[in-house]
């Protein structure tokens, strides 16, 4: 009698728990050999499952964002459950926190993927989610970043949409992290909900 096939099990079972994680975002060697200074953004727009798929498609690997965590941002109450923010009661909207390098994207660069990959027309609204919960929001860390947002923001309105657009610019204030089976909840279930309003808009690019 063997014991090998019990403990090949056993072992299988222990590790399995952590064999689903969170993909590692490759940094190029110039990164590794260097220290990185880093920023944060913060935004809301809509459903914070595909705001965060979509930003890190489009600057993981290399090209810039370090990480990103969903969560809750712009209520009252706290440590607000995700139950609590989906009844529109706390005042929070799901948002997407940004750790970024700004030797390699800049703020303004987020600030304009931002608008391109949601509705920036419609209030309290993205697609058939609707609530305060999924407004169109950036929470601005410091007087640069509220100065460079009002800016985006008009742009955005008079080239893109012409017409005032329904995001708001304010400070970002108390951050609360989402539970864990939110935080990338489209790489553990690729056939999850996105939001139809999730897509990237083939806007012109914003003149100076």
């Amino acid at each position: 009698m063997t014991f090998a096939p019990i403990a090949s099990t056993l072992f299988s079972r222990l590790v399995r728990p952590f064999s689903i994680s969170a993909p590692i975002l490759s940094l190029t060697p110039e990164q590794q050999s260097r220290k990185m200074s880093t920023e944060q953004a913060t935004v809301a727009a809509g459903c914070f499952w595909g705001v965060e798929h979509l930003y890190r498609k489009t600057f993981g690997n290399g090209k810039g964002l370090l990480d990103a965590q969903v969560g809750y941002s712009g209520g009252q109450t706290s440590d607000p459950s995700y139950r609590a923010v989906c009844t529109g009661s706390t005042g929070h909207a799901e948002a997407l926190k940004i750790t970024y390098d700004p030797s390699i994207v800049s703020y303004r660069q987020l600030l304009e993927f931002f608008y391109r990959m949601h509705d920036a027309s419609t209030l309290n609204r993205q697609g058939g989610d609707i609530g305060t919960q999924y407004r169109s929001v950036i929470f601005t860390h410091g007087p640069e970043q509220q100065k460079i947002a009002e800016e985006i923001t008009k742009k955005v309105s008079d080239q893109w949409y012409k017409m005032p657009v329904s995001t708001e610019v304010v400070p970002a204030g108390q951050w609360w992290s989402a539970e864990e089976y939110h935080q990338l909840y489209l790489n553990k279930n690729p056939a999850g909900y996105e939001c139809p309003a999730h897509f990237v808009r083939d806007f012109p690019p914003l003149s100076d």
